[in-house]
């Protein structure tokens, strides 16, 4: 079994093990401890849908015309025709689902269900956004802060009153966001239980702690790092009921968790963002607090306890992967981009990153590029970092090493190139 857990705009520093001040995470720290902790591990991409695309489809964002943020007026998507992990794994028997934020096409030509999971619980892009108003509505959808069908249709939709779907159905509107950790947990675990007997993959992708954010009573104004600090320490609650969870119900040792976060945090001053230290920059940015992020696995008697990994590793590595482990069969009539990362997952000492270079986008541009610990930064100036050296991007080495930056920016371009020349399109309405 396999269980993807994607937090939204967690910092690279906001968990326990990862060197987070105040943020209490047992729950993640236990986990790591019992499996593997990843240092050098990326999203690929600095904000939310494209690095949804990616992680679903072993693939650089812009490979799949997913450059940017999608929102409600938006009639585009993820393309049906794109292979996504569930696909591949529900070809193999799998049981699959999707509980969380979507965010890669709230139509239902391409929401989840149609996508390669069988069931889908959540909110189907950022919860700052608005309604829809053209949304499907559940006959028994519940309704809140005096809204009606007919207001829906007929007001103007309000900015963090985000719906709640239920595969390809409104089923609350307003949702009641200081309760969706609790309940995308009790979803996760009514899955295990019915699932229990036949090999699943869950992908539960938080929506938190995406602004704004929202924490149930229980943990509202309980932590030390204030109310950024009370959304992560519920995601770390539910990181533990879903590994409890799969205790009881003797499914842990046959069972493959990663906890990993879409994209670096927000630039906030209000105790609303995370902390992507000692990294330099943040969401939005390719620097490496735009696009590294904490990544911790855990499968008992495979990858083994208590490790750490500075290999170069990424979530558009996840698909193939998870192909090798189950026997599924990646992809050969497209480009994936993705590697396989099971060396570096069982802790082989012989074990070596597959990527000789890894490519930051930002939008369609293609921004930085990194070489084993040298890392190319190409915006307006040539920046020039050794990673291994100076992770918080502090000393532009360019001048000092001008073959290098040629050689670089030559491989960025035609790596791009290569990549524009292979893409493929959006889906439409």
């Amino acid at each position: 079994n396999i269980v993807l857990i994607f937090t939204d705009d967690q910092g690279y520093q906001d968990i326990g093990c990862f060197g987070a001040p105040k943020i209490r995470t047992p729950n993640l720290d236990k986990m790591a401890l019992e499996g593997m902790r990843f240092t050098d591990f990326y999203s690929a991409n600095s904000v939310c849908s494209p690095s949804r695309a990616a992680l679903l489809t072993g693939c650089y964002p812009t490979r799949v015309n997913i450059p940017g943020v999608l929102f409600p007026r938006h009639d585009i998507g993820l393309n049906p025709s794109e292979i996504t992990i569930a696909d591949m794994l529900k070809d193999e028997g799998y049981a699959t689902a999707c509980i969380g934020k979507w965010h890669l096409g709230h139509h239902a030509k391409f929401l989840p269900t149609s996508q390669g999971f069988d069931q889908y619980y959540g909110i189907p892009y950022s919860n700052d956004m608005t309604i829809d108003t053209t949304m499907p509505l559940a006959d028994d959808v519940g309704l809140r802060e005096g809204i009606t069908a007919d207001k829906i249709k007929s007001e103007k939709p309000k900015k963090n009153w985000v719906p709640l779907l239920r595969n390809e159905q409104v089923i609350e509107y307003p949702c009641d966001q200081s309760t969706l950790t609790q309940r995308y947990t009790q979803e996760a675990m009514q899955f295990f239980e019915d699932n229990q007997e036949q090999p699943f993959f869950l992908y539960m992708p938080h929506t938190l702690p995406h602004i704004p954010l929202a924490a149930s009573p229980k943990f509202k104004g309980s932590s030390p790092a204030g109310f950024y600090g009370d959304t992560i320490e519920e995601i770390d609650w539910s990181v533990g009921e879903v590994l409890n969870t799969l205790k009881r119900l003797k499914l842990d040792a046959n069972t493959l968790v990663i906890f990993t976060t879409d994209n670096g945090p927000w630039n906030l001053k209000n105790g609303h963002g995370g902390s992507a230290l000692p990294l330099r920059g943040y969401k939005f940015q390719t620097y490496e607090g735009g696009m590294r992020v904490p990544c911790i696995m855990r499968w008992p008697g495979k990858i083994p306890a208590g490790t750490e990994n500075s290999e170069l590793a990424s979530t558009i590595d996840l698909l193939p992967t998870f192909a090798r482990i189950t026997g599924a069969t990646v992809p050969t009539d497209r480009v994936i981009d993705g590697m396989d990362i099971l060396p570096l997952m069982l802790g082989r000492s012989d074990a070596r990153s597959p990527h000789k270079s890894f490519y930051y986008y930002r939008g369609r541009k293609l921004e930085s590029m990194r070489q084993g610990n040298w890392k190319l930064r190409f915006n307006n100036e040539i920046e020039l970092y050794h990673l291994g050296r100076d992770i918080s991007e502090t000393e532009n080495l360019a001048a000092k090493n001008p073959q290098r930056v040629k050689s670089m920016l030559q491989e960025m371009k035609s790596f791009d190139e290569s990549l524009r020349a292979n893409s493929r399109p959006e889906g439409k309405l």
